[in-house]
Protein backbone atom coordinates (compact mmCIF):
# COMPACT_ATOMS: atom_id res chain seq x y z
CA UNK A 1 0.00 0.00 0.00
CA UNK A 2 1.41 3.35 -1.07
CA UNK A 3 0.07 5.42 1.83
CA UNK A 4 3.00 7.83 1.66
CA UNK A 5 2.47 8.60 -2.03
CA UNK A 6 0.12 11.11 -3.63
CA UNK A 7 -1.00 10.87 -7.23
CA UNK A 8 -0.81 13.82 -9.63
CA UNK A 9 -2.63 13.49 -12.97
CA UNK A 10 -1.24 16.15 -15.30
CA UNK A 11 -3.65 16.88 -18.16
CA UNK A 12 -1.46 19.34 -20.08
CA UNK A 13 -1.48 16.78 -22.89
CA UNK A 14 -0.95 17.60 -26.54
CA UNK A 15 -4.29 16.95 -28.25
CA UNK A 16 -3.45 18.54 -31.60
CA UNK A 17 -3.82 15.22 -33.46
CA UNK A 18 -7.13 14.29 -31.85
CA UNK A 19 -8.88 17.67 -31.99
CA UNK A 20 -11.93 16.31 -33.80
CA UNK A 21 -12.80 14.43 -30.59
CA UNK A 22 -11.23 16.85 -28.09
CA UNK A 23 -12.60 20.06 -29.57
CA UNK A 24 -15.26 20.48 -26.88
CA UNK A 25 -13.87 18.21 -24.16
CA UNK A 26 -10.52 17.41 -22.60
CA UNK A 27 -8.56 14.50 -24.01
CA UNK A 28 -8.91 12.72 -20.66
CA UNK A 29 -12.71 12.65 -20.91
CA UNK A 30 -12.96 11.09 -24.40
CA UNK A 31 -15.09 7.90 -24.17
CA UNK A 32 -13.42 4.51 -24.73
CA UNK A 33 -14.73 0.92 -24.74
CA UNK A 34 -18.35 2.06 -24.73
CA UNK A 35 -18.71 3.10 -21.10
CA UNK A 36 -15.30 4.31 -19.87
CA UNK A 37 -13.29 7.52 -20.23
CA UNK A 38 -9.54 7.73 -20.88
CA UNK A 39 -8.86 9.10 -17.39
CA UNK A 40 -10.48 6.05 -15.75
CA UNK A 41 -7.35 3.97 -16.33
CA UNK A 42 -4.80 6.14 -14.53
CA UNK A 43 -7.24 6.90 -11.69
CA UNK A 44 -8.01 3.20 -11.22
CA UNK A 45 -4.32 2.30 -11.37
CA UNK A 46 -3.54 4.77 -8.59
CA UNK A 47 -6.43 3.70 -6.37
CA UNK A 48 -5.71 -0.01 -6.90
CA UNK A 49 -2.13 0.69 -5.81
CA UNK A 50 -3.32 2.08 -2.47
CA UNK A 51 -2.98 5.80 -3.25
CA UNK A 52 -5.59 7.73 -1.27
CA UNK A 53 -4.93 11.29 -2.46
CA UNK A 54 -5.08 12.29 -6.13
CA UNK A 55 -4.79 15.78 -7.60
CA UNK A 56 -5.96 16.35 -11.17
CA UNK A 57 -4.62 19.41 -12.98
CA UNK A 58 -6.91 20.04 -15.93
CA UNK A 59 -7.07 22.76 -18.55
CA UNK A 60 -9.74 24.15 -20.86
CA UNK A 61 -13.00 22.43 -21.87
CA UNK A 62 -13.24 20.57 -18.58
CA UNK A 63 -17.04 20.53 -18.12
CA UNK A 64 -17.37 16.97 -19.44
CA UNK A 65 -14.46 15.83 -17.26
CA UNK A 66 -15.88 17.47 -14.12
CA UNK A 67 -19.26 15.87 -14.75
CA UNK A 68 -17.60 12.46 -15.10
CA UNK A 69 -15.38 12.78 -12.02
CA UNK A 70 -18.01 14.18 -9.65
CA UNK A 71 -16.89 13.70 -6.06
CA UNK A 72 -14.62 10.78 -7.01
CA UNK A 73 -16.96 8.16 -5.54
CA UNK A 74 -16.50 5.49 -8.27
CA UNK A 75 -12.78 5.42 -7.36
CA UNK A 76 -13.37 5.60 -3.58
CA UNK A 77 -11.87 9.10 -3.52
CA UNK A 78 -14.84 10.91 -1.91
CA UNK A 79 -13.04 11.23 1.43
CA UNK A 80 -12.94 13.77 4.26
CA UNK A 81 -9.20 13.22 4.58
CA UNK A 82 -7.20 13.06 1.33
CA UNK A 83 -9.37 12.04 -1.64
CA UNK A 84 -9.83 13.76 -5.02
CA UNK A 85 -8.77 17.34 -5.75
CA UNK A 86 -9.33 19.00 -9.14
CA UNK A 87 -7.46 22.15 -10.21
CA UNK A 88 -8.84 23.84 -13.32
CA UNK A 89 -6.35 26.38 -14.61
CA UNK A 90 -8.40 27.57 -17.56
CA UNK A 91 -7.22 28.02 -21.10
CA UNK A 92 -3.51 27.73 -21.77
CA UNK A 93 -1.42 28.40 -24.83
CA UNK A 94 -0.25 25.80 -27.30
CA UNK A 95 3.09 25.47 -25.49
CA UNK A 96 1.40 23.62 -22.61
CA UNK A 97 2.89 25.58 -19.72
CA UNK A 98 2.21 23.62 -16.53
CA UNK A 99 5.12 24.90 -14.45
CA UNK A 100 3.28 28.10 -13.54
CA UNK A 101 0.17 26.13 -12.63
CA UNK A 102 2.04 23.90 -10.19
CA UNK A 103 3.81 26.94 -8.74
CA UNK A 104 0.49 28.76 -8.18
CA UNK A 105 -0.88 25.73 -6.32
CA UNK A 106 2.25 24.97 -4.28
CA UNK A 107 0.28 25.23 -1.04
CA UNK A 108 -1.51 22.02 -2.00
CA UNK A 109 1.78 20.15 -2.03
CA UNK A 110 3.13 21.75 1.14
CA UNK A 111 -0.04 20.88 3.06
CA UNK A 112 -0.07 17.24 1.95
CA UNK A 113 1.10 14.69 4.48
CA UNK A 114 2.45 12.39 1.75
CA UNK A 115 6.19 12.71 1.15
CA UNK A 116 6.31 11.23 -2.34
CA UNK A 117 4.66 11.85 -5.71
CA UNK A 118 3.60 9.73 -8.67
CA UNK A 119 3.10 12.06 -11.63
CA UNK A 120 1.25 10.72 -14.66
CA UNK A 121 -0.68 11.83 -17.76
CA UNK A 122 -4.03 10.27 -18.66
CA UNK A 123 -3.43 9.25 -22.28
CA UNK A 124 -1.09 6.34 -21.49
CA UNK A 125 -3.75 3.63 -21.30
CA UNK A 126 -2.73 0.54 -19.35
CA UNK A 127 -3.52 -1.49 -16.24
CA UNK A 128 -0.57 -1.19 -13.87
CA UNK A 129 -0.01 -1.53 -10.16
CA UNK A 130 2.46 1.15 -9.07
CA UNK A 131 3.79 -0.93 -6.18
CA UNK A 132 6.41 -2.65 -8.37
CA UNK A 133 7.91 0.55 -9.88
CA UNK A 134 7.82 2.24 -6.46
CA UNK A 135 9.71 -0.69 -4.94
CA UNK A 136 12.30 -0.44 -7.72
CA UNK A 137 12.54 3.33 -7.19
CA UNK A 138 13.16 3.03 -3.47
CA UNK A 139 15.66 0.18 -3.77
CA UNK A 140 17.63 1.88 -6.55
CA UNK A 141 18.03 5.08 -4.54
CA UNK A 142 17.33 7.18 -7.62
CA UNK A 143 16.09 10.76 -7.44
CA UNK A 144 13.47 10.11 -10.10
CA UNK A 145 12.20 6.92 -11.74
CA UNK A 146 10.43 7.08 -15.10
CA UNK A 147 8.29 4.18 -16.33
CA UNK A 148 8.81 3.08 -19.92
CA UNK A 149 7.69 0.43 -22.41
CA UNK A 150 9.87 -1.40 -24.94
CA UNK A 151 8.28 -1.57 -28.39
CA UNK A 152 9.37 -3.09 -31.68
CA UNK A 153 6.82 -1.49 -34.03
CA UNK A 154 7.77 2.15 -33.61
CA UNK A 155 7.25 3.07 -37.26
CA UNK A 156 3.47 2.96 -36.82
CA UNK A 157 2.77 3.16 -33.09
CA UNK A 158 3.55 5.71 -30.38
CA UNK A 159 4.46 8.40 -32.89
CA UNK A 160 5.71 11.68 -31.35
CA UNK A 161 6.07 10.02 -27.94
CA UNK A 162 9.23 10.55 -25.90
CA UNK A 163 11.98 7.96 -26.34
CA UNK A 164 14.41 7.12 -23.52
CA UNK A 165 18.03 6.24 -24.14
CA UNK A 166 19.12 3.99 -21.27
CA UNK A 167 22.56 2.67 -20.34
CA UNK A 168 23.47 -0.75 -18.89
CA UNK A 169 22.82 0.49 -15.36
CA UNK A 170 19.25 1.44 -16.28
CA UNK A 171 20.04 5.13 -16.04
CA UNK A 172 18.43 7.55 -18.48
CA UNK A 173 21.18 9.22 -20.50
CA UNK A 174 19.09 11.25 -22.95
CA UNK A 175 15.56 11.71 -24.28
CA UNK A 176 14.38 12.00 -27.88
CA UNK A 177 11.20 11.67 -29.95
CA UNK A 178 9.74 8.74 -31.88
CA UNK A 179 9.56 10.04 -35.45
CA UNK A 180 8.49 6.69 -36.92
CA UNK A 181 11.87 5.90 -38.51
CA UNK A 182 13.19 3.07 -36.31
CA UNK A 183 11.21 0.06 -35.13
CA UNK A 184 12.56 -0.44 -31.62
CA UNK A 185 12.21 2.19 -28.93
CA UNK A 186 12.02 2.67 -25.17
CA UNK A 187 8.81 4.69 -25.03
CA UNK A 188 8.49 6.97 -22.02
CA UNK A 189 5.10 6.55 -20.37
CA UNK A 190 5.60 10.00 -18.79
CA UNK A 191 5.00 8.46 -15.35
CA UNK A 192 7.49 9.82 -12.84
CA UNK A 193 8.12 8.70 -9.25
CA UNK A 194 9.97 11.09 -6.97
CA UNK A 195 10.19 12.66 -3.54
CA UNK A 196 7.92 15.68 -3.03
CA UNK A 197 10.91 17.88 -2.21
CA UNK A 198 12.52 16.95 -5.53
CA UNK A 199 9.32 17.88 -7.35
CA UNK A 200 9.09 21.26 -5.58
CA UNK A 201 12.75 22.06 -6.29
CA UNK A 202 12.25 21.29 -9.98
CA UNK A 203 9.26 23.65 -10.13
CA UNK A 204 11.08 26.53 -8.45
CA UNK A 205 14.22 26.01 -10.53
CA UNK A 206 12.17 26.12 -13.73
CA UNK A 207 10.42 29.31 -12.61
CA UNK A 208 13.67 31.00 -11.57
CA UNK A 209 15.58 30.16 -14.73
CA UNK A 210 12.66 30.42 -17.15
CA UNK A 211 14.21 27.64 -19.20
CA UNK A 212 11.35 25.14 -19.03
CA UNK A 213 7.61 25.49 -19.39
CA UNK A 214 6.65 21.92 -18.51
CA UNK A 215 7.57 19.66 -15.60
CA UNK A 216 8.43 16.94 -18.11
CA UNK A 217 11.09 19.11 -19.76
CA UNK A 218 12.41 20.13 -16.34
CA UNK A 219 12.88 16.46 -15.44
CA UNK A 220 14.45 15.42 -18.75
CA UNK A 221 16.89 18.34 -18.65
CA UNK A 222 18.05 17.40 -15.14
CA UNK A 223 19.66 14.16 -16.26
CA UNK A 224 23.17 15.40 -15.47
CA UNK A 225 22.27 16.78 -12.04
CA UNK A 226 19.89 14.04 -10.84
CA UNK A 227 19.96 10.27 -10.95
CA UNK A 228 17.04 9.36 -13.22
CA UNK A 229 16.46 5.65 -13.60
CA UNK A 230 14.00 3.76 -15.79
CA UNK A 231 11.54 1.01 -14.88
CA UNK A 232 10.22 -1.26 -17.63
CA UNK A 233 6.48 -1.92 -17.85
CA UNK A 234 5.73 -5.16 -19.72
CA UNK A 235 1.95 -5.06 -20.03
CA UNK A 236 -0.37 -3.71 -22.71
CA UNK A 237 0.04 -0.01 -23.46
CA UNK A 238 -1.46 2.42 -25.93
CA UNK A 239 -0.84 6.16 -26.04
CA UNK A 240 -4.06 7.82 -27.18
CA UNK A 241 -2.71 11.01 -28.69
CA UNK A 242 -4.21 10.85 -32.19
CA UNK A 243 -7.31 9.64 -34.03
CA UNK A 244 -5.60 6.51 -35.35
CA UNK A 245 -4.20 5.55 -31.91
CA UNK A 246 -7.66 6.12 -30.39
CA UNK A 247 -9.23 3.89 -33.03
CA UNK A 248 -6.53 1.22 -32.59
CA UNK A 249 -6.92 1.18 -28.80
CA UNK A 250 -10.67 0.64 -29.04
CA UNK A 251 -10.33 -2.07 -31.68
CA UNK A 252 -7.69 -3.79 -29.49
CA UNK A 253 -10.29 -4.00 -26.74
CA UNK A 254 -12.36 -6.32 -28.92
CA UNK A 255 -9.66 -8.95 -28.42
CA UNK A 256 -10.54 -11.04 -25.36
CA UNK A 257 -6.92 -11.42 -24.21
CA UNK A 258 -6.33 -7.67 -24.34
CA UNK A 259 -9.64 -6.95 -22.62
CA UNK A 260 -8.85 -9.28 -19.72
CA UNK A 261 -5.40 -7.76 -19.25
CA UNK A 262 -6.53 -4.17 -19.58
CA UNK A 263 -9.61 -4.35 -17.35
CA UNK A 264 -8.79 -7.07 -14.80
CA UNK A 265 -5.09 -8.06 -14.51
CA UNK A 266 -3.90 -5.61 -11.82
CA UNK A 267 -7.28 -4.64 -10.44
CA UNK A 268 -10.55 -3.46 -11.95
CA UNK A 269 -10.94 -0.29 -14.00
CA UNK A 270 -13.65 1.87 -12.42
CA UNK A 271 -15.88 4.44 -14.06
CA UNK A 272 -18.95 6.56 -13.39
CA UNK A 273 -21.97 4.32 -12.83
CA UNK A 274 -25.16 4.96 -14.80
CA UNK A 275 -28.13 2.79 -13.90
CA UNK A 276 -29.91 1.90 -17.12
CA UNK A 277 -31.79 -1.02 -18.59
CA UNK A 278 -29.81 -3.72 -20.40
CA UNK A 279 -29.42 -3.43 -24.14
CA UNK A 280 -32.34 -4.75 -26.16
CA UNK A 281 -31.54 -7.06 -29.06
CA UNK A 282 -34.22 -7.66 -31.71
CA UNK A 283 -34.87 -11.23 -32.85
CA UNK A 284 -33.54 -10.62 -36.36
CA UNK A 285 -30.44 -8.59 -35.40
CA UNK A 286 -26.95 -9.96 -35.96
CA UNK A 287 -24.17 -9.02 -33.50
CA UNK A 288 -20.65 -10.45 -33.42
CA UNK A 289 -17.41 -9.51 -31.60
CA UNK A 290 -18.68 -6.25 -30.11
CA UNK A 291 -18.61 -4.29 -26.87
CA UNK A 292 -22.07 -2.86 -26.32
CA UNK A 293 -22.99 -0.74 -23.30
CA UNK A 294 -26.36 -0.76 -21.56
CA UNK A 295 -29.42 1.20 -22.63
CA UNK A 296 -29.05 0.59 -26.37
CA UNK A 297 -31.48 -0.90 -28.89
CA UNK A 298 -30.01 -3.10 -31.63
CA UNK A 299 -32.13 -4.05 -34.65
CA UNK A 300 -29.45 -4.20 -37.35
CA UNK A 301 -26.20 -5.98 -38.20
CA UNK A 302 -23.24 -4.98 -35.96
CA UNK A 303 -19.76 -6.49 -36.32
CA UNK A 304 -16.40 -5.73 -34.65
CA UNK A 305 -17.71 -2.50 -33.17
CA UNK A 306 -17.96 -0.61 -29.90
CA UNK A 307 -21.39 0.79 -29.06
CA UNK A 308 -21.91 3.20 -26.17
CA UNK A 309 -24.99 3.82 -24.03
CA UNK A 310 -28.41 4.68 -25.46
CA UNK A 311 -27.55 4.04 -29.12
CA UNK A 312 -30.38 3.07 -31.46
CA UNK A 313 -29.46 0.99 -34.50
CA UNK A 314 -32.48 0.52 -36.74
CA UNK A 315 -33.50 -2.39 -38.93
CA UNK A 316 -31.38 -3.05 -42.00
CA UNK A 317 -28.42 -1.02 -40.74
CA UNK A 318 -24.96 -2.52 -41.27
CA UNK A 319 -22.28 -1.36 -38.82
CA UNK A 320 -18.74 -2.74 -39.17
CA UNK A 321 -15.49 -1.75 -37.43
CA UNK A 322 -17.09 1.34 -35.91
CA UNK A 323 -17.02 3.27 -32.64
CA UNK A 324 -20.38 4.82 -31.86
CA UNK A 325 -20.70 7.05 -28.80
CA UNK A 326 -23.80 7.58 -26.69
CA UNK A 327 -27.20 8.87 -27.78
CA UNK A 328 -26.61 8.25 -31.47
CA UNK A 329 -29.31 7.13 -33.89
CA UNK A 330 -28.37 4.93 -36.86
CA UNK A 331 -31.17 4.93 -39.43
CA UNK A 332 -32.62 2.07 -41.47
CA UNK A 333 -30.57 0.50 -44.27
CA UNK A 334 -27.45 2.52 -43.49
CA UNK A 335 -23.95 1.16 -44.15
CA UNK A 336 -21.14 2.30 -41.85
CA UNK A 337 -17.57 0.98 -42.09
CA UNK A 338 -14.50 2.21 -40.17
CA UNK A 339 -16.32 5.20 -38.67
CA UNK A 340 -15.94 7.02 -35.34
CA UNK A 341 -19.22 8.72 -34.41
CA UNK A 342 -19.25 11.20 -31.54
CA UNK A 343 -22.21 11.79 -29.20
CA UNK A 344 -25.74 12.78 -30.26
CA UNK A 345 -25.27 12.13 -33.98
CA UNK A 346 -28.12 11.08 -36.28
CA UNK A 347 -27.36 9.03 -39.40
CA UNK A 348 -30.41 9.20 -41.64
CA UNK A 349 -31.95 6.27 -43.50
CA UNK A 350 -30.00 4.86 -46.44
CA UNK A 351 -26.76 6.73 -45.71
CA UNK A 352 -23.50 4.99 -46.64
CA UNK A 353 -20.23 6.11 -45.03
CA UNK A 354 -16.85 4.39 -45.26
CA UNK A 355 -13.48 5.23 -43.76
CA UNK A 356 -10.12 3.51 -43.85
CA UNK A 357 -8.74 1.20 -41.16
CA UNK A 358 -5.64 3.35 -40.88
CA UNK A 359 -7.54 6.65 -41.15
CA UNK A 360 -11.12 6.21 -39.90
CA UNK A 361 -13.75 8.80 -40.73
CA UNK A 362 -14.78 10.94 -37.72
CA UNK A 363 -18.30 12.38 -37.36
CA UNK A 364 -18.31 15.17 -34.78
CA UNK A 365 -20.94 15.83 -32.10
CA UNK A 366 -24.58 16.54 -32.96
CA UNK A 367 -24.11 16.12 -36.68
CA UNK A 368 -26.94 14.94 -38.94
CA UNK A 369 -26.02 12.87 -42.03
Amino acid sequence: MLNNYMGIVNLTENDANIKSLAHKRSLASIPVAGRYRIIDFVLSNMVNSGIQKVGIFTQNNSRSLMDHLGSGKPWDLDRKINGLFVFNFGRIDSDLNDIEVFKDNMEYFYNSSQENIILSPSYMVCNMNFEAPVKYHEESGSDITVVYKKIDNGTKCFLECDVLNINEENKVTSVGKNMGIDNKHNISMEMFIMNKDTFIKLIYKAVETGLYKTIKDAIYNSIKELQINAYEFKGYLECINSIDSYYKANMDMLDLKTTKELFYNNGLIYTKVKDEAPTKYAEDCNVSNCLIANGSIINGDVQNSIISRRVKIHKGAQVKNCIIMQNCVIGENTKLTNIIIDKNVTIENGTELKGDKEFPLVIEKKAIF
